[in-house]
């Protein structure tokens, strides 16, 4: 059979995913249709996003993961947001937020490896203005996407 998991992957991460009504209604204890018409009012609202899986990285090879608290040069220092949404572009970025403190940005990127995550690293400093970073590794999730992991 053929393996068509990457393209999967690359869906679910972009939201191809639906909610299982089904299953909501037997947890909750109410008729389908009311499950259904809520998620389609909260949806309507655009309080729902979108939907996607949450992974097990590591078998999917994206378990090693990064924080990166980020400062920008003074060129880029007025705008985060506009430099924030041109990193958040890149497919290996899980997320990335304009902060507080000491640092203007901080990012968590998923990689397979140190070595891609170097690759990144130098790619990002030249290519978004970074004037100082610092990464933190991740060496155990405990929860994500408010899921609690083994």
């Amino acid at each position: 059979m053929k393996d068509i998991r990457s393209r999967l992957i690359k869906l679910f991460k972009q939201g191809y995913c639906t909610p299982q009504i089904a299953r909501i209604a037997k947890k909750i204890k109410e008729p389908a249709t009311t499950i259904h018409y809520n998620i389609k009012k909260l949806e309507k609202e655009e309080a729902i996003k979108t939907y996607k899986a949450v992974f097990d990285y590591k078998k999917i090879e994206e378990g090693y993961c990064i924080y990166i608290l980020v400062n920008l040069i003074q060129e880029n220092y007025a705008e985060p947001e506009k430099i924030a949404k041109e990193i958040a572009k890149d497919s290996r970025v899980e997320s990335v937020d304009v902060v507080t403190g000491d640092y203007e940005l901080i990012i968590k990127l998923r990689c397979k490896n140190i070595d891609e995550y170097y690759e990144y690293a130098k790619e990002a400093i030249k290519k978004y203005g970074f004037a100082k970073t610092i990464s933190l590794t991740s060496l155990k999730q405990v929860k994500t996407e408010f899921v609690e992991l083994n």
